[in-house]
């Protein structure tokens, strides 16, 4: 069997025959390892049996099985607890709490037997992590600190634990392979054996994995398409709030989010979000909104803060932190166009409070009047939430899920919602609150400010 080397872009997975200092498909610069690949092809058979065959209705349709993770946020988020046999990958930047929210799972799971393999920690660290967390007896958890990856299948097998957790993908390797550990060829080569594991014995391993500085999960795309579910966990590590999100679920739906407070003792679940997000508001302030986003099936509250000032240099600044950058220049656009708000020469930085990032396009009207608020100098109404999509004419679109919204704003005591008047002839009116349709940005301010 002859060997050649070939180089491995280690963002995106593209092959090169020769070393450049650029990735021809990616365009990321000094990404490319040099790897060694077998050449030679295989004798193959002239001729072999047909694979089975089976009609679609004659497959049995059976639900999954499901474990609860103690956590019910991660159940809301995996689709209502964890599959048996699941591969699951668990993204998110160093420090953000991923390894901690692992832990308390298989803490929590005291009925099942568990393993935690560690390739970055000793088993003291990781005994000192389970005693801040609070837990002095953890029976059921075993731990193993091992990075070959024929060692950790071995392991498994013979344990046979119901839940594995692996931590990190980029520090395993398998021995065979000669480029080094949290290479594109063995990131997706140790998956690939993770994955084989747990279709054939029934168990649920969840992967731990490293992220770039672009904020997509390290090994590429190659272990996204491998694995079952992606998880993404998010937040600024200034704030306290984690979210937990799904960009990928073959045993549930991609839309839902799992809401955490980090605190001294780990992570706690924040069943209210909406009530969280909104109780540090500065009730009087110009250039702050409260917005209804839906993720998942969940209505989330959230305050919108917007400043605008005069620049002090020739082309003014445009920042949108938790919001789309390209949407906030759209919006600025139609506030020029259609309010007659001179922007041109103003500096205009947009926020989502409590570090959550938002790409529905309902709150666009909440920014919009968050802006004109600051611009203006005016106060908006602290009782009254905003709901809609703006068009590039001005108009106010229609968003799905009003009555969710509406439903969430009752309960935290809002007095009076601001929504698109296409929107009304599908929701019914709270007692004691005002619905308000507009169908125009100009009405919607004229009602706002």
């Amino acid at each position: 069997m002859k060997t050649r080397a070939v180089y491995v872009c280690q963002n995106c997975g593209a092959q090169s025959p020769r070393w450049s200092g650029k990735c021809n498909e990616c365009g990321e610069w000094n990404t490319l390892v040099e790897e060694i690949h077998a050449t030679g092809k295989k004798a193959s058979p002239r001729s072999s049996a047909p694979a089975n065959i089976t009609k679609l209705n004659d497959v049995a349709v059976s639900e999954a099985p499901r474990t609860p993770s103690s956590i019910a946020e991660l159940d809301r988020v995996l689709g209502g607890g964890i599959t048996g046999g699941s591969v699951v990958l668990v993204g998110g930047d160093p420090g953000i709490g991923k390894s901690t929210l692992m832990m308390q799972m298989l803490l929590g799971m005291s009925a099942q037997k568990t393993l935690y393999i560690t390739g970055e920690e000793s088993l003291q660290q990781i005994r000192m992590r389970t005693e801040r967390l609070g837990k002095h007896s953890s029976e059921h958890v075993y731990l193993c600190a091992e990075t070959n990856m024929d060692v950790i299948v071995s392991t498994i097998e013979t344990l046979a634990p119901t839940v594995a957790v692996v931590d990190s993908i980029q520090t395993m390797a398998i021995p065979e392979i000669e480029s080094t550990a949290g290479s594109v060829a063995q990131v997706r080569e140790c998956t690939a054996l993770l994955m084989r594991v747990a279709k054939q014995k029934g168990i649920a391993i969840f992967i731990v994995g490293h992220i770039t500085k672009e904020g997509m999960i390290a090994g590429p795309k190659v272990l996204e398409h491998i694995v079952d579910t992606v998880l993404q966990f998010e937040g600024e590590r200034t704030h306290a709030y984690r979210i937990l999100r799904a960009l990928k679920n073959r045993f549930g739906s991609t839309n839902e989010i799992g809401v955490f407070e980090m605190r001294e003792s780990g992570l706690r679940e924040v069943p209210n979000p909406s009530e969280v997000f909104l109780s540090e508001r500065n009730y009087g302030a110009s250039g702050c909104a409260v917005v209804a986003t839906i993720e998942g099936t969940r209505p989330l509250l959230v305050e919108v803060q917007a400043l605008v000032t005069s620049t002090n240099f020739g082309m003014p600044q445009r920042t949108a932190n938790g919001f789309d950058y390209k949407r906030t220049q759209m919006l600025l656009a139609v506030l020029e166009k259609h309010i007659g708000a001179r922007l041109g020469s103003s500096d205009v930085f947009v926020n989502i409070a409590g570090g959550v990032q938002i790409d529905e396009p309902a709150v666009d009207l909440g920014v919009a009047a968050a802006i004109m608020s600051s611009f203006r100098d005016v106060p908006l109404d602290s009782q009254t939430l905003i709901i809609g999509e703006v068009g590039l004419s001005g108009e106010i679109r229609a968003v799905s899920y009003c009555e969710q919204r509406i439903a969430e704003a009752t309960k935290l005591g809002f007095k009076k919602i601001i929504l698109p008047k296409a929107s009304l002839k599908s929701v019914s009116v709270p007692p004691g609150v005002q619905l308000c349709g507009v169908e125009t940005v100009t009405k919607a301010m004229e009602e706002l400010l």
